[in-house]
């Protein structure tokens, strides 16, 4: 399934919404998220990613056939590591298993690598969460190791993984 990575629009705000209301996707993503998630809650995201700051912070929508399915963005990292990015991403339970994360994954890092001066972009899934790593590897990302005990989320103690791709390995 063909995917595109766009700005946000206003007119996002309720499939962003319907995306985030289910705990199967909030239980992958770090906190800070409200629940249930509401279509204000969805403005004010899509309203701060409009108005940040366009050489920090690269927010897209997913989409698929013009309508919002998901969300991806890199965020710059500060001092020594201002050429580094972190990259989070999730697409609506609909979704899941069709390539779609793959094809947004891809799309955001040859826009990151194409027009910025970053040269590493890494993401941290849940070691639980195979599928968000097969996606990284499928895109791909290198395996760096596993940062053991490194999250709380659900008041359980967990591993996260280590992923990254470099500017001069990436084939975009």
């Amino acid at each position: 399934m063909n995917c595109t990575i766009r700005p946000w629009l206003i007119s996002d705000a309720a499939n962003l919404s319907l995306a985030l209301n289910n705990p199967l996707v909030m239980n992958n993503l770090r906190d800070g998220l409200p629940f249930p998630y509401t279509k204000e809650d969805a403005l004010f995201f899509i309203n701060s990613m409009l108005s940040s700051n366009k050489n920090d912070t690269f927010p897209f929508a997913i989409s698929v056939n013009h309508v919002a399915i998901g969300s991806i963005g890199a965020f710059r990292k500060d001092n020594i590591h201002s050429h580094t990015a972190e990259m989070g991403y999730y697409i609506s339970q609909d979704y899941w298993g069709k390539g779609i994360a793959t094809c947004a994954v891809k799309q955001l890092c040859e826009y990151v690598f194409h027009n910025t001066d970053i040269i590493r972009i890494f993401a941290e899934p849940f070691s639980h969460n195979t599928a968000s790593c097969r996606v990284l590897e499928k895109a791909g990302f290198s395996y760096e190791g596993t940062l053991r005990k490194n999250a709380i989320k659900n008041g359980a103690i967990l591993d996260m993984k280590m992923y990254s791709i470099l500017k001069n390995e990436s084939i975009f």
